[in-house]
């Protein structure tokens, strides 16, 4: 078992009912990274050997998840059963309140397709040119703001012009991402990786701390290869405390993995 797979792993409690022990080792500051919540539901809501593949998820966060020793508990919906996919709600409540609500089309992602299939339409979007790993910073060296727990689970790097706080004149984030473990990346752990960079505001406006997400929506479009994730995210759209991000993940062979897109907010500091 992966780090990942044990600080994830559902126990059942019922029917339609599961129950987790979040762990504080994938924080921001004091709260759990919220792609690190939503992996503790989809991991419940993923228990179908018909369509086990997260197709399209969306997540509103109501309050931080403050992982304690206590057990958080997830209910799961099936809203509705088809031949190809099927949909789920679902909400994790813990310390007495909702904290994340979800929902869900899951599939089967063709895990022995390279390319498109032979005569369809097909539109791909190439990964962006940028520095190897090694020639990346690691995301613990920069100026953030707030203790990152979740690096001691995640080896994130950032391109290097990318990693000095407000060295930019531009609101973008390009760099890979792995495991730290060694553990291969998978299909139920994109939504994670769309969710553990530094915020794109971070070259444009410096060490901005924790800008927690409203809403997150990821599209996984194939399973992804073994070795590093490339990912590109970009905020064009910033009024009001609101920023509007977009992320795109490509696998070790250049395939795109999964788009995502957030509502997140720049508290005031």
């Amino acid at each position: 078992m992966s780090q990942f797979d044990d600080d994830t792993a559902p126990i059942p409690d019922g029917p339609d009912r599961w129950r987790v022990t979040p762990t504080a080792a994938w924080n921001i500051g004091d709260a759990a990274n919220g792609g690190y919540a939503l992996s503790l539901v989809l991991r419940a809501m993923a228990a179908d050997d018909e369509h086990p593949d997260p197709l399209t998820v969306t997540t509103h966060f109501l309050r931080p998840l403050r992982p304690d020793g206590t057990d958080a508990e997830i209910a799961v919906e099936t809203v509705r059963r088809g031949r190809s996919t099927t949909v789920r709600r679902s909400t994790l409540r813990h310390d007495g309140a909702d904290r994340i609500v979800v929902l869900a089309a899951f599939g089967r992602l063709h895990a022995d397709r390279i390319g498109p299939s032979p005569g369809a339409p097909h539109i791909d979007l190439p990964p962006p040119s940028i520095p190897m790993p090694d020639a990346c910073a690691d995301r613990r060296a920069l100026e953030q703001g707030v203790e990152l727990p979740i690096l001691d689970r995640l080896d994130v790097r950032i391109r290097p012009d990318q990693a000095v706080a407000g060295g930019s004149d531009r609101a973008c984030v390009e760099g890979w991402i792995r495991f730290a473990d060694g553990t291969e990346p998978t299909a139920l752990s994109l939504p994670l990786f769309a969710d553990a960079f530094p915020p794109s505001l971070f070259p444009l406006l410096g060490g901005v701390g924790w800008v927690p997400t409203v809403e997150l929506t990821v599209h996984v479009r194939r399973h992804p290869a073994a070795g590093w994730v490339q990912a590109r995210l970009e905020c064009d759209d910033l009024v009001d405390g609101r920023m509007v991000e977009t992320g795109s993940l490509w696998d070790a062979s250049g395939r795109l993995v999964a788009r995502s897109r957030q509502l997140g907010l720049l508290l005031s500091r």
